[in-house]
């Protein structure tokens, strides 16, 4: 489970890095990044009813990404709020691939140090 500190939850949050935010398009995921003058970054994940049905597939789907994020916060630039969003459905790819992808839309979006 993500840090209390490191999950970005309020609506303006979310609207702010909606609308400034710059984005980033890997595979199955998107993600939106803008920054946030906090020495912590946040992190919000979003899978649409579309994506699954089942709200208990979209939230595996979701614990799999915050697990992803929470291993690579020490190596994340402080000060950034992000929202990832699922595109299509994943619930049957290994976590080895969320794993890669997740990792690669980061540095993608210059997020995560090498």
């Amino acid at each position: 489970m993500l840090p209390k500190e490191n999950r970005l939850k309020k609506k303006k949050d979310f609207e702010g890095v909606f609308k400034k935010g710059k984005g980033f398009n890997e595979g199955f995921l998107f993600l939106k990044i803008e920054k946030n003058n906090l020495e912590k970054s946040r992190f919000a994940f979003i899978v649409s009813k579309k994506i699954n049905k089942k709200a208990v597939d979209r939230n595996k789907i979701k614990r799999r990404l915050r697990e992803v994020v929470r291993k690579s916060l020490p190596r994340i630039n402080p000060g950034i709020d992000g929202v990832f969003v699922v595109q299509r459905d994943v619930k049957d790819k290994e976590f080895s691939e969320i794993k890669k992808t997740t990792i690669e839309i980061l540095k993608k979006a210059k997020v995560l140090d090498d």
